[in-house]
């Protein structure tokens, strides 16, 4: 079960979280979908093998997406069409330079409407557009940590949603 570390009320944007299995990251993931909107940029950063793809499955399956789900690393990018958005989901690990970036002419993604969400976006700086939510996974001996951030007005938006979503979910206990 997910595990809320320290949340964010309405007035903060961060929310950090222990994940102890693969169907928890799925699960966050599940509740993100709930909080997009149109033209949101997510960033997710970590190490290999820590969950980036697991957490979009989650999101992508929330959503009514019903084949398969795999990370894009040889092909940069597979795109969405789930629910109401246009989804792209981006991985730049095989990138050698940040100018593959700009060569595969991927900025027409970025300016449109559709929800962007993108493994190792530190491979396109400084051409990637900033997020408006930013997304480290890491793992520990009891199973990954998240650590979510809004950095815009949209993203705060969408962070303070997930919690909402996250505390109904999973209500904090009762101190009686």
């Amino acid at each position: 079960m997910i595990e809320l570390l320290n949340a964010a009320d309405d007035n903060g944007a961060r929310l950090r979280a222990h994940l102890p299995s693969e169907a928890d990251t799925e699960a966050i993931g599940a509740a993100l979908a709930g909080a997009l909107r149109p033209g949101l940029k997510i960033w997710l950063q970590g190490n290999l093998g820590m969950g980036k793809t697991t957490l979009t499955r989650g999101l992508l399956r929330a959503l009514g997406h019903e084949g398969k789900v795999k990370s894009p690393t040889y092909t940069l990018i597979e795109p969405y069409v789930v629910s109401r958005l246009n989804l792209y989901h981006f991985d730049f690990y095989r990138f050698n330079s940040p100018e593959e970036y700009l060569d595969a002419g991927l900025d027409e993604y970025f300016a449109n409407q559709g929800v962007c969400i993108v493994e190792w976006p530190d491979k396109a700086l400084p051409y990637l557009p900033l997020p408006d939510v930013e997304i480290r996974l890491d793992a520990r001996d009891t199973g990954r940590f998240a650590e979510i951030d809004g950095t815009t007005d949209a993203g705060r938006t969408c962070v303070i949603e997930l919690v909402r979503a996250l505390r109904g979910a999973h209500p904090a206990p009762n101190p009686d």
